[in-house]
């Protein structure tokens, strides 16, 4: 199959676009043609649902052959479907793997992709470059932790994530380094995709990223919804509607991608916090990116996301975007008063993407809509004790893979919103790899 760079240029096969990440002319790839889904019933496992749902995009690959064991190493832990409390109401569960947040899986499936395609030639290790607002970091870094033949950065913006989640992307150490920056993660995001597009160091260093840019990560992502939606129909003989926690639109631009291609999935809706650059946009304003500002849901601020490009370059105007899927806001403070509510209104205890999620449903309920929900439950509540625990008042405790993690030192380096000293730091991997003043050591967690 050809994938294009959403800004034109020339047609390339799936294994160039996935080591590649960025498309040279510095769009995102996405493919040329949209296969139509074979599936009608999900496979016996979520790892079978996947393969089947992947397979022709990896026509032609030098994967191809080797897509099932893939799948089953990435697609190893579940995401089960959970009755709320009220009628028609879902939770799908995707923080069930090793750090507790729905980037676990297509963190691993790329890692294994980009092992696979890796050649022994004598070169430098290729060095993943992530910008994270708080989950996709760690969900990268245990992926290639300890990997042979790479070397992970990891960029997140000081002081606006969990602390929880910033022991998490700390607590590598080996193959993966962890930078503080002094910025937002819009301005994170923006160094790594700087740093991408430097022909000159691409030149002397293998790159690659494992953001949602990256159409290693945003495919597998479609196999969680096919298998849940696949399962809804055949139990429920209906369409499963989504609503779908989103910053960088990559999960829920994954969501449209299976829905595109046939799956039994009803409508799409966006639950974003108070960065509502999208809920303006399918409001029927400007698409006008801002300045990301800080929220309880801290993994979603994000002023200028990424996909959305992919997701205009899929449509043929933007009258058919809005046409595609809507969006609604949530401030802090509603987001906060359904953390508290929810164990009682639902019968869970939501991280705060979640939150948003929830509210999202109880306001389509108000309007009147009985048609079957899920909310995507993006991460375990655990990774946001601080935000969610004064709020539930009482503890919660992390499950046993985030418990593992969070019980390791951790050290993350000071860094500059600067794309030349990262780049200074990439050309010099080896040389600073000891004890810097400008390093940032913490103890373990104690977790009970």
């Amino acid at each position: 199959m050809d994938f294009i760079s959403t800004r034109g240029g020339d047609a390339v096969g799936i294994d160039v676009a996935l080591v590649a990440g960025l498309a040279p002319d510095g769009g995102l790839y996405i493919p040329r043609t949209i296969p139509a889904a074979t599936l009608t019933h999900p496979g016996p496992t979520l790892a079978d649902t996947a393969q089947q749902l992947l397979a022709p995009y990896f026509a032609g690959s030098r994967l191809r052959q080797e897509l099932p064991r893939i799948c089953r190493s990435a697609f190893d832990f579940p995401a089960p479907l959970r009755e709320l409390a009220g009628e028609g109401d879902h939770l799908l569960e995707l923080f069930h793997g090793p750090t507790a947040a729905f980037k676990d899986y297509a963190a691993r499936f790329l890692a294994q992709c980009l092992a696979g395609l890796r050649e022994d030639d004598g070169q430098p290790p290729t060095t993943i470059l992530v910008a994270t607002s708080g989950d996709t970091g760690a969900a990268v870094g245990a992926a290639f932790h300890n990997r042979p033949g790479f070397r992970v950065a990891i960029l997140y913006p000081d002081g606006r994530v969990s602390p929880r989640q910033a022991h998490g992307l700390a607590c590598f150490g080996g193959n993966v380094r962890c930078f503080r920056v002094e910025g937002s993660f819009d301005d994170c995001q923006a160094i790594v995709k700087q740093v991408l597009g430097d022909a000159a160091l691409r030149a002397r260093l293998p790159l690659g990223s494992a953001n949602s840019i990256s159409l290693g990560r945003l495919l597998p992502q479609m196999a969680y919804y096919a298998h849940t939606a696949l399962a809804y129909r055949q139990q429920h003989g209906q369409a499963l509607n989504f609503i779908v926690p989103t910053g960088n639109l990559g999960n829920a631009l994954a969501c449209w991608l299976a829905r595109r291609m046939g799956l039994p999935i009803g409508e799409i809706v966006l639950g974003c916090n108070a960065n509502d650059v999208l809920p303006r946009f399918f409001a029927g304003g400007d698409y006008a990116p801002s300045a990301g500002v800080a929220t309880l849901a801290n993994a979603m601020d994000v002023g200028a996301p990424s996909n959305f490009e992919r997701l205009r370059a899929l449509h043929a105007d933007d009258g058919q975007v809005r046409a595609s899927m809507r969006a609604i806001g949530v401030d802090d403070a509603t987001i906060g008063g359904t953390i508290a509510s929810a164990p009682t209104r639902h019968g869970v205890v939501p991280c705060p993407h979640t939150a948003v999620g929830l509210h999202v449903l109880e306001t389509l309920r108000a309007q009147g809509d009985r048609r079957p929900w899920a909310v995507v439950a993006t991460a375990h509540a655990a990774k946001f004790d601080t935000v969610v625990e004064p709020r539930v008042g009482h503890t919660v405790v992390p499950p046993p893979g985030l418990a593992r993690w969070l019980s390791r030192p951790a050290h993350a380096e000071a860094m500059p919103a600067d794309a030349s000293w990262l780049r200074e730091q990439l050309m010099n991997w080896d040389e600073t790899r000891g004890d810097m003043p400008s390093r940032h050591e913490t103890g373990a967690f104690r977790c009970v």
